[in-house]
């Protein structure tokens, strides 16, 4: 799928959207559930449906299952990653409410990226560090203490 850059940014802020409804659904999940690892699993489950009607819809072809043999060990450690995330966001979401939380997602994340792209861990491109850069993931780091600091979440509904 070829998408222009006038999509592409557009597509990504709208997934962005998408997240903090999801850390507020999923933690109603929890409370309705009565764990959170219980609403991690529908979550998880019904993320699985959806994908697979998406790819019947769109008639993806199967995967090369021969090929999964020659995937480097982190290839797995995306699940690992989404259960992680959906968990903590689940839990934590409410309580420290939606901008403070994915400013501090946000953060964790950019700081991350940092890392991965400088020394080309799981599969990205090596990337230097430099002063525009740290700039950058310090500005989102403060804006994401700043978020947390001026935070007074109202009791949830």
């Amino acid at each position: 799928m070829n998408f222009s850059t006038a999509y592409v940014i557009p597509a990504a802020v709208l997934a962005g959207a998408l997240v903090p409804i999801q850390a507020g659904a999923n933690a109603a999940l929890g409370r309705h559930l009565g764990h959170p690892l219980w609403a991690t699993m529908v979550s998880l489950a019904v993320s699985a449906v959806a994908a697979m009607v998406v790819m019947a819809l769109l008639r993806v072809p199967a995967p090369s299952f021969g090929e999964i043999g020659r995937l480097p060990w982190w290839g797995w450690t995306g699940g690992l990653s989404g259960v992680s995330y959906i968990t903590a966001a689940l839990m934590l979401a409410p309580r420290l409410g939606a901008g403070a939380f994915l400013a501090a997602v946000i953060a964790g994340q950019m700081l991350a990226a940092l890392l991965l792209d400088r020394y080309a861990l799981v599969g990205f491109v090596g990337s230097a560090l430099n002063p525009g850069r740290l700039a950058g993931a310090a500005l989102i780091a403060g804006g994401a203490l700043l978020m947390h600091l001026s935070n007074a979440p109202r009791a949830a509904a």
